[in-house]
């Protein structure tokens, strides 16, 4: 608890001029927004705010982290979440906040207990900012990390093209966290569609180097333990003489230059293992 006048004065004021004080605080906020949020919404947030607000200083305290203003905290976290979902920027977040340091100024006489008031809620109201840039900065983040993580499904498609034929068809640059996921949802593949044979095209590949190369291997061990077997398309002439300088061996691993070949082979291979198993069959 704090000994001065400070908060008393500022609960004062505050609860004795609330409706002009939330009306003007209205008119400050809606000109940075710029009529993107309904004045109904508006209103609400700030009247909230504001309520909890004068119950934080009713308890005499002072910085925004005192138990006081946990529902204050609370409500400014979830209106910058809301916010950042929304578009605005972090400034327009953040005037929700300092914009009643220029509503409650004008209010404020000069003598020295208003002066020390004010600078005493010009402290807080900094805090404050602080979090909902926090708060904000966060959601941001969270935001970007999730539309990363679907552009990176998105990248990596795996289309059924033939009854037990699957194919991850990849474009752009292939890294440890793409492998990871086209290693993941080429197996899942494999079990959903009942295949045994896996093409992995690598015409949208800009260029192969050894990092990509051990990225391509590692995916086709994985399917292999599925049982399936997998071709690799997609091998143009540049990438052929790449693989050959670097020293690249894809070991027993096919390789073809275009889809359609890879297709090709991978339905000789089910028609090939279709005649054994009738062979073995009639030997029975």
């Amino acid at each position: 608890m704090t000994d001065d006048r400070g908060p008393q004065r500022l609960v004062e004021l505050l609860n004795d001029n609330s409706e002009a004080f939330v009306a003007q605080w209205m008119a400050v906020v809606g000109e940075s927004l710029t009529g993107r949020l309904s004045t109904a919404e508006m209103e609400r947030e700030l009247r909230d705010l504001y309520t909890a607000i004068r119950s934080g200083l009713a308890t005499g305290e002072l910085s925004a982290q005192a138990d006081g203003f946990a529902e204050l905290r609370s409500l400014l976290v979830e209106l910058s979440r809301n916010r950042a979902r929304q578009g605005f920027t972090p400034t327009e977040t953040a005037v929700s906040v300092f914009a009643l340091k220029r509503v409650l100024e004008p209010s404020l006489t000069g003598n020295a207990e208003d002066v020390h008031a004010y600078l005493q809620l010009s402290r807080l109201l900094d805090e404050l900012g602080l979090l909902t840039v926090e708060a904000y900065a966060r959601t941001r983040e969270e935001i970007i990390s999730a539309q990363a993580d679907q552009l990176l499904e998105l990248s990596t498609p795996v289309v059924k093209l033939w009854d037990g034929v699957v194919a991850v068809p990849l474009v752009g640059t292939l890294d440890s966290a793409r492998t990871q996921v086209v290693m993941e949802r080429l197996l899942q593949a494999l079990i959903d569609y009942n295949s045994t044979q896996a093409i992995i095209d690598i015409t949208g590949v800009p260029a192969v180097d050894t990092q990509v190369a051990q990225h391509l291997l590692k995916t086709v061990v994985a399917a292999r333990m599925m049982g399936a077997d997998c071709v690799i398309s997609g091998i143009r002439p540049q990438i052929a003489q790449t693989i050959v300088a670097l020293g690249i061996e894809f070991g027993d691993i096919p390789t073809k230059s275009s889809l359609a070949d890879a297709l090709r082979h991978a339905l000789d291979a089910i028609e090939r293992d279709r005649k054994l198993a009738e062979n073995r069959g009639s030997l029975l």
